[in-house]
């Protein structure tokens, strides 16, 4: 099962090139700071704009850096089912553990389409699958009688759940099989979806303090929740702050802020803007990560 935090990686650019040895830095950064896993080229990693010959090199230099130490679950996903299938074998071939698959998105599939394209990936693959139910940038939303039957496949052993609505969460929780990892997309959620019986998250913040996250995480799923909720509330304003454009835009300013990597970042997204980008330097120094 997956479970903990796994950080959804931010994908380092020099020169319209990916920047490989700021990518080895930031794998290391994640393991020393104690995450359970590593998400590549997912939303955060910029995946909407690299080719397949990119993405395949992103993933396999995470799966090196990485070294088996943490587990390197690999953005596979297209809302075209071959090249999904394409992807998926690469990363498979890469090894990596497990990919995260986001629901095909623009085409607007019904939920017979959903099921049919998640089994069609796990039976050309035979891969441990999550999916990635994110309706804000698909136009659809994975019903949890949905996730329900996909669960039921052995190769399908999560969900990525950032639909926002912790009511659907909860049924999802509910209705899927007990092995069946349940992970927030939504890092101001990881707290309360872990309280209800989540298995952690998916961090788009743990690019930044990973340790935090780790700390948040790791209390609410052992029941401390008097710490879960203080460390929660520490972090809330870089939950806001970093959202507070579009996803990457501000993350990508923060790493490199940090140093981590530069601030490149690929059209269509534009680069942050001044006040926000001072908001986002306060917020760091207010948790003493600058």
């Amino acid at each position: 099962m997956f479970e903990g935090v796994l950080t959804a990686l931010v994908t380092p650019f020099r020169n319209g090139a990916v920047d490989e040895q700021a990518l080895t830095t930031l794998v290391e950064r994640q393991v020393a700071a104690g995450v359970d896993g590593l998400v590549p080229c997912g939303s955060t990693g910029e995946s909407a704009t690299m080719s397949h010959e990119e993405h395949n090199l992103v993933v396999r230099r995470v799966v090196e850096a990485a070294a088996g130490r943490v587990s390197v679950v690999a953005g596979t996903g297209s809302n075209n089912t071959q090249e999904a299938i394409h992807l998926t074998r690469h990363a498979k071939e890469a090894g990596a553990d497990g990919a995260l698959l986001i629901s095909p998105y623009y085409n607007k599939p019904t939920q017979a389409g959903l099921v049919a394209h998640f089994e069609a990936v796990a039976r050309e693959t035979a891969f441990p699958l999550i999916v990635y139910n994110i309706p804000g940038r698909t136009a659809s939303n994975i019903a949890p009688e949905t996730l329900a039957r996909l669960s039921e496949n052995e190769h399908i052993v999560g969900v990525k759940e950032s639909c926002g609505e912790l009511d659907q969460i909860a049924h999802v929780i509910a209705q899927c099989a007990p092995d069946f990892s349940v992970l927030t997309g939504d890092d101001a959620l990881a707290l309360a979806v872990t309280a209800i019986g989540g298995n952690g998250g998916i961090s788009t913040s743990s690019n930044v303090a990973p340790e935090l996250v780790r700390d948040l995480i790791q209390a609410a799923r052992s029941g401390d929740f008097e710490r879960a909720r203080t460390l929660h509330y520490k972090l809330l304003p870089l939950f806001d702050v970093l959202f507070c454009e579009t996803n990457p835009i501000p993350v990508k300013a923060a790493v490199s802020l940090l140093g981590l990597c530069g601030d490149e970042i690929r059209l269509p997204m534009t680069p942050i803007t001044p006040p926000n980008l001072e908001r986002l330097r306060m917020v760091l120094k207010d948790l003493e990560l600058l």
